[in-house]
């Protein structure tokens, strides 16, 4: 067998070391600590993505937890017992990695200036994706993609094919810090003006750049964007982030690609911004026809001031989190119009959750394809798969039965009523954050229910019913075709 000799010379004189030419994997490992890691890791992205994000999410969640149970990162160490602090902190971890904005506690209170900065820490995370974090620095370390880290980023940005994720990896790093950096830059001059101290500013911009661009929705003022109620152009530059944080990375990447140019959008950008503005255009209006007489949200307010906050308030249920009204004081008919809107949620591959509104989209042409007998769905000039309509059925179930689930175990565990809770619920599950007040008054057992369900919302029910399948299942013969009666 060849040998492959090796010299290390010393101070003292010199060491040969023999090592076997077509030396075994094990052997490698051995010289190469940490080698099994990342050969686990590869091994792992290639046969069960969906496991990879999964586990890569509870273990960050995790960390950030341990960080958060600290008692450097509580204003009060001694305010409340053991058992409650874990399960502030793993639900605040959780909501701050899913960027959702739930929290069981004032931020600005509860938490000390580490733990405000580890929960920005775990937005900034959780924004970038723990996947597509990993790819991106394995790209930087190896100046290329390989298949199995494009196989990785795929699943975490779902790009449309594996060659259009190294561009995809560039423009999610490029857009997160270039649309935060432009925020804070913008927000800045502003807190100066009211008055705030130079250091006071610059971390109120950067914080609130972070949580806005990410969908995040936390806050750290008194009262949250309530707060900066009477302030256009605080109010407008978190809409702007929480806007285009939603739209989703394939959407920033095709418009960014051809911005003059709309008729070389694919058809998910068009489906995306068609979707999103009309969803948009209903939310306003109803919500200013809903509020504009309430005298405990907009009714004493001027026309100008009602028009920007009911816009703040519907652009925040796509997965915002901000508020500048108490969700509780408004219409029963508001509460739920933004149920739905936060169940639709915004674009995929975005910080946003929901069933995303594509999914929305595909289903609505469907039935409209069906109740004028057509054999096909088109539209802007494309055919639409019957996978495709498939799989968005399969999504609006599965959330559909998420949130019933959920709703059912925290009425349980709860004594709200159910309005109250299916608003919770739902807001966890679209990781948005805007609350009815029952994470503050849920017990311990109802905090960790909804982790789960943020979670969940955050994962995506395609990845986690992916993650549950062992394999797919091939049938190789087909049944005779009848249909039943339906409707």
């Amino acid at each position: 067998m060849a040998q492959l000799t090796c010299a290390d010379s010393g101070a003292t004189g010199s060491t040969m070391v023999h090592v076997p030419k077509n030396s075994s994997p094990r052997y490698d490992r051995l010289l190469k600590p940490g080698r099994w890691v990342r050969d686990f890791v590869d091994d792992l992205a290639v046969a069960s993505p969906a496991r990879l994000a999964i586990g890569s999410f509870v273990a960050v969640v995790a960390a950030f937890a341990i960080l958060l149970m600290l008692p450097a990162s509580m204003r009060d160490p001694g305010s409340v017992d053991q058992a409650t602090h874990i399960a502030n902190s793993v639900f605040v971890a959780v909501s701050a990695v899913c960027v959702t904005g739930l929290t069981p506690v004032v931020t600005e209170q509860y938490w000390s200036d580490f733990g405000i900065s580890v929960i920005t820490a775990g937005i900034q995370v959780g924004g970038l994706g723990i996947l597509t974090l990993a790819s991106v620095l394995g790209m930087a370390v190896s100046r290329r993609l390989g298949v199995r880290q494009r196989l990785i980023a795929q699943q975490a940005t779902s790009a449309l094919n594996l060659g259009q994720v190294g561009s995809l990896l560039k423009t999610v790093v490029i857009t997160i810090f270039t649309a935060e950096s432009i925020l804070a830059v913008l927000l800045f001059p502003r807190f100066l003006i009211r008055g705030e101290s130079l250091g006071d500013s610059i971390w109120y911009s950067v914080f609130y750049s972070i949580s806005a661009f990410n969908n995040a929705g936390f806050t750290i003022h008194e009262g949250g964007a309530a707060y900066f109620a009477s302030d256009p152009w605080i109010l407008s530059l978190l809409m702007a982030g929480v806007f285009v944080g939603s739209l989703g990375f394939p959407v920033v990447l095709m418009v960014a690609m051809f911005w003059n140019r709309p008729s070389r959008w694919d058809l998910h950008t068009k489906l995306t911004l068609t979707t999103t503005t009309t969803i948009l255009a209903i939310g306003l209006l109803l919500l200013a026809l809903f509020e504009s007489a309430n005298p405990a949200t907009l009714g004493d307010k001027n026309a100008g001031h009602t028009f920007v906050e009911v816009l703040f308030m519907a652009v925040m249920p796509r997965s915002g989190g901000f508020a500048t009204m108490e969700i509780a004081d408004m219409s029963q008919a508001s509460h739920l119009l933004m149920d739905l809107m936060m169940f639709i949620g915004g674009g995929s591959s975005s910080t946003a959750g929901g069933i995303k509104v594509t999914t929305v989209a595909v289903l609505v042409l469907a039935a409209y394809a069906e109740a004028r007998g057509l054999q096909d769905v088109h539209v802007f000039g494309r055919r639409l798969t019957s996978s495709t309509i498939k799989l968005s059925i399969s999504i609006l179930l599965t959330g559909a039965m998420i949130v019933f689930l959920g709703t059912l175990t925290m009425l349980q565990i709860s004594a709200e009523p159910i309005d109250r809770v299916l608003f919770e619920v739902i807001s966890a599950f679209g990781t948005v954050g805007l609350s009815s007040g029952v994470s503050a008054t849920s017990p311990n057992t109802g905090l960790y229910v909804l982790s789960v369900i943020m979670l969940i919302g955050r994962l995506g029910t395609i990845t986690l019913a992916a993650a549950l399948s062992m394999q797919d299942s091939v049938r190789l013969y087909r049944y005779p075709e009848e249909r039943p009666v339906v409707g």
